[in-house]
């Protein structure tokens, strides 16, 4: 496998693949066109989709991630496309068909009684939509350009639900996300942070089949299950709503997202699993100076009126109550916070939170965005080199597999090599089994091992534990000792098969980091091969 300071990145070597396959098809323009495709993602931004079941939370969660109110979350129509955001210059939504004719989709922003933005925040109008060339068409897709920091990095694509009523709405996700057939069904995700409510039988069969299609055991990657994506992130989603809205939700929440992340980590379907309250995260991104005032107003009523008031949304927004927030304003709290984030919001005050600035920060905290956004960070911007050139490369071989007889045929044994050989997705599924389940070892160790496979970071000094100023010749010397310390741990002989391969995983991220600095081991048990086994890392 080759490594780089990108953190195991192979966008050097697939850039070379792809350029070779372009000159051997070079008078061929359908399938040229898709070599240029696989180029153009290596220097686009990371593609993350949403997925999940119906009313999952997924645009609210989208919302919260990129900060703005930028996707509709009632269910009108275009909750049921799917829809590309994209950072651009300025707000525009535009609507696309299936044979590329576009139409510019008017934006309506609802308010809710008090003059505060609505619950319901966007709505995209499809109604009388004016296209470029011919008649009226079907949407396909919709595709937002937003100026925002966060699509600059990471485009975000939200998809309908997949258990909904509609056979069509639900084919587009998997269309998406598991391609079948055709050589032009090549993968459109990067990775997937996949929203569960429940772990049903939908879940797990949607997400068996982007775990298959993932060719996670080195399998031929040009199988009639298209390669899918890389990475996939479980999110128990509306946490706040498991403990019914109680002041202690998210500890429910985070109970069921360890039981969700163990049964979904034993099959390799999802590499962690994190609880987060979507309204509320989203809430506090955009709070109000109005709306603070109203939680400090609110935080003056006796613990057991207000609890009394708290019942539910309704009775909570009944005129008839003694309570010092007009009615429509908690209606509107109510909407934007949920119940829990009233609760919770009133507490933080009452325990000493005196700004809007402050509050903000904690219910973001609280929320489990930032936790989320920590493993986003790690397991995804971080190595979107690796996700992006997987996804490329995927692509190449099915482009290959499909169109034999050219002087490109012989490409295709190094990119199914590359495919079969992602040490980075041994380190996802590390960093969700540590996450989920404790190995036995010290502490130290394991806090070492969790470092070293990249779980504070990819970079060379990240991994190691050490100073960003630390010279290379001392990196190399600890990247060394590491690989020697954790190649001894996984020969230990009352290692259980699990630790064994966890401590394989940290060896091989330690002779990576060695490679990177440009100093090969030359023990001789330099290289290691892990097993590919059912029960293995790899």
């Amino acid at each position: 496998m080759r490594y780089d300071s990108a953190g195991y990145g192979l966008v050097p070597e697939t850039r070379g693949l792809v350029a070779a396959a372009r000159r051997a098809f070079e008078g061929r323009p359908r399938v040229r066109a898709q070599l240029d495709e696989c180029a153009r993602r290596l220097d686009q931004p990371l593609r993350v989709a949403l997925a999940g079941q119906l009313k999952a939370g997924k645009s609210t969660l989208l919302n919260a991630l990129v900060g703005q109110d930028i996707a509709p979350t009632d269910a009108t129509e275009c909750t049921r496309l799917v829809t590309w955001y994209r950072n651009g210059a300025a707000p525009r939504v535009t609507a696309y068909s299936g044979d590329g004719a576009r139409a510019d989709v008017v934006v309506r922003r609802g308010r809710g009684a008090d003059g505060l933005p609505g619950a319901h925040g966007l709505t995209f109008d499809l109604s009388g939509l004016r296209w470029n060339s011919g008649a009226p068409r079907e949407v396909d897709r919709l595709e937002v350009e937003w100026p925002s920091a966060e699509l600059a990095q990471t485009t975000i694509i939200d998809t309908p639900g997949i258990s909904s009523l509609s056979r069509d709405v639900s084919a587009r996700t998997s269309r998406l996300l598991t391609p079948q057939g055709g050589d032009a069904a090549l993968p459109s995700a990067d990775a997937v942070v996949y929203l569960l409510r429940r772990l049903d039988a939908a879940d797990v069969d949607f997400l068996e089949r982007i775990g298959s299609g993932a060719d996670r055991s080195g399998a031929d990657a040009t199988r009639p299950n298209p390669a899918g994506p890389l990475g996939v992130i479980g999110v128990v989603s509306r946490a706040d709503e498991i403990g019914a809205g109680r002041i202690d939700a998210l500890h429910s929440a985070r109970d069921v997202a360890a039981r969700f992340s163990g049964e979904l980590e034993r099959t390799g379907l999802c590499q962690s699993v994190i609880p987060v309250a979507g309204l509320l995260a989203f809430a506090a991104a955009t709070l109000r100076q109005r709306e603070y005032a109203a939680f400090e107003a609110l935080a003056t009523v006796p613990v057991d009126e207000l609890s009394a008031a708290l019942l539910s949304a309704d009775r909570f927004a009944r005129p008839d109550l003694p309570l010092p927030v007009p009615p429509e304003l908690r209606a509107h709290l109510a909407g934007r916070f949920g119940l829990f984030g009233i609760r919770l919001a009133v507490t933080l005050i009452r325990l000493g939170v005196r700004d809007a600035d402050s509050l903000a920060r904690e219910l973001t905290q609280r929320s489990g965005l930032d936790e989320l956004r920590t493993v986003l960070d790690v397991q995804f911007a971080q190595r979107a080199d690796e996700l992006k050139a997987h996804s490329a490369l995927t692509a190449l071989a099915r482009i290959l597999a499909t169109n034999p007889g050219t002087s490109a045929d012989t490409l295709l044994p190094r990119v199914r090599t590359l495919l079969a050989d992602v040490h980075s997705f041994a380190e996802l599924r590390l960093l969700g089994h540590l996450r989920s389940d404790e190995l036995p070892l010290p502490t130290t160790d394991l806090n070492e091992l969790h470092r070293l496979i990249g779980g504070a970071g990819v970079a060379t000094h990240l991994r190691l534990g050490l100073s960003a100023h630390t010279d290379i010749a001392t990196q190399r010397e600890e990247a060394l000792a590491a690989v020697h310390k954790w190649r001894s741990r996984a020969r230990h002989p009352l290692a259980d098969q699990s630790t064994a391969n966890a401590c394989l995983t940290a060896a091989r991220s330690a002779e990576g980091l060695l490679e990177i600095l440009h100093a090969p081991p030359t023990t001789p048990f330099a290289r290691i091969s892990l097993p590919r086994t059912g029960n293995t890392q790899s």
